[in-house]
């Protein structure tokens, strides 16, 4: 009986193992957060655009600090614009550093971006989507 229960066990955890590394997805996703200057919107958008990004949008926002602060310090405007776009983790590392550089040349363009794991998407065609594997 102890055989029987040990042989039943051994398969059963060998068809979990080999279901969960089917349903693993092969790329996983990362949301990319780019929190720009209003204005420089756009630049950052297309330049996001040209590293693979499939999907992506943008929603304007305005700083927390009051406007009389910032004229104070000659910081100027916090007008914002918060661009939300999905990338593969293989891009992450490249995509940050191409940012971060682009920052500090760009005039005025300086900004904060960084990256949350996206965990699950809802649907194989979505997923082939934000992957760009649609094909």
């Amino acid at each position: 009986m102890a055989k029987l229960l040990d042989k039943t066990k051994k398969t059963v955890s060998k068809k979990t193992a080999n279901t969960k590394s089917k349903n693993l997805a092969p790329h996983k996703l990362m949301l990319l957060i780019t929190i720009v200057p209003r204005e420089k919107a756009e630049f950052y958008e297309d330049f996001v655009g040209g590293h693979g990004v499939n999907a992506s949008f943008t929603v304007s926002a305005r700083g927390t600090a009051p406007s009389e602060v910032l004229s104070y310090i000659g910081a100027g405007d916090n007008a914002k614009a918060v661009i939300f776009s999905v990338v593969n983790q293989d891009a992450e590392k490249t995509i940050l550093s191409s940012l971060e550089e682009k920052f500090i040349k760009v005039r005025n363009g300086k900004g904060v971006a960084f990256t949350v794991p996206l965990t699950s998407t809802i649907g194989v065609a979505i997923y082939k989507f934000l992957t760009g594997k649609e094909k």
